[in-house]
């Protein structure tokens, strides 16, 4: 299946739609395979119905600018009927090739799909019918979301943003969570990606209180860090229109992906020489 034709079946009902992972992950291997600073490095997905499956991982080694790299994950294709934001993933790891200053001093682990079932079928939930994203810390049994605690809790990640795309919203907006700082980073992310896709500005989104697209209050059971660690990483949720051609979604993602790398690198800066 091509690019385009996958894009045109993200529009298409659940049960007409059919992914192909390799599709999706042979640019991100053609960039492992010619660039030496990203490499491809999957995790086994132990526990799953397809024996040998593996959940896509990539990692990102900028250029030292620091004293210690600062790491950050990357999630997309946590609910499988938002390609989007897989797919915004592969676009900016092909940005970080023409650009790599933006991850200077970065150490980026990026998880494109993380719900494998779902985006093979184009359903939001898992195999199991569950949503992922309400599972994270309550002891699940699913797979993936077992994995990614474990990613989450060994990497002790400095931050984590994590793409979304929502069929019921008219513009971009945000959830933030963790250090106190993570608004400072979604607000620019939000006013850069506007030159390509509207903010959402209505008072609630998502059920949710909302003030310029940026939510301070969220779901329960979403990927976030360990409950217990500290100090904690700012924790961005970006999401995007899912209504919307999804060229303009992923290149407001890449947008706001630098936007939010640059003013985390300028942040640490600033507090350094405090």
């Amino acid at each position: 299946m091509s690019r385009s034709s996958l894009m045109d079946a993200s529009k298409a009902p659940a049960s007409n739609c059919r992914r192909s992972l390799a599709d999706i992950l042979a640019p991100l291997d053609a960039l492992a395979a010619r660039l030496p600073a990203f490499i491809a490095s999957p995790l086994p997905l132990n526990g799953c119905d397809d024996e040998g499956a593996v959940l896509p991982r990539y990692l990102f080694l900028g250029e030292p600018g620091g004293a210690a790299s600062i790491h950050i994950g990357l999630f997309g294709g946590l609910h499988g009927d938002e390609p989007a934001s897989a797919f915004g993933l592969v676009r900016f790891a092909e940005h970080l090739e023409r650009k790599p200053e933006i991850a200077r001093g970065y150490y980026l682990s990026i998880y494109p799909v993380c719900n494998l079932a779902g985006f093979v079928a184009g359903t939001r939930h898992a195999a199991s019918g569950k949503d992922l994203n309400r599972e994270f810390w309550r002891g699940s049994t699913e797979p993936e979301v077992r994995l990614l605690e474990r990613e989450l809790t060994d990497n002790r990640f400095d931050g984590l943003i994590a793409l979304h795309t929502d069929d019921t919203s008219d513009g971009l907006y945000g959830f933030t969570s963790g250090a106190l700082f993570t608004e400072e980073l979604l607000r620019p992310a939000l006013q850069a990606a506007e030159t390509i896709l509207p903010v959402n500005q209505h008072p609630v989104i998502d059920g949710f209180d909302a003030r310029q697209g940026i939510c301070r209050q969220g779901y329960s059971g979403v990927l976030s860090a360990p409950p217990l660690l500290r100090p904690r990483p700012f924790e961005i949720v970006f999401e995007t229109p899912q209504h919307a051609p999804p060229d303009l979604q992923e290149r407001a993602f890449v947008v706001a992906l630098e936007t939010m790398l640059r003013e985390y690198r300028r942040f640490i800066a600033y507090a350094a020489n405090l």
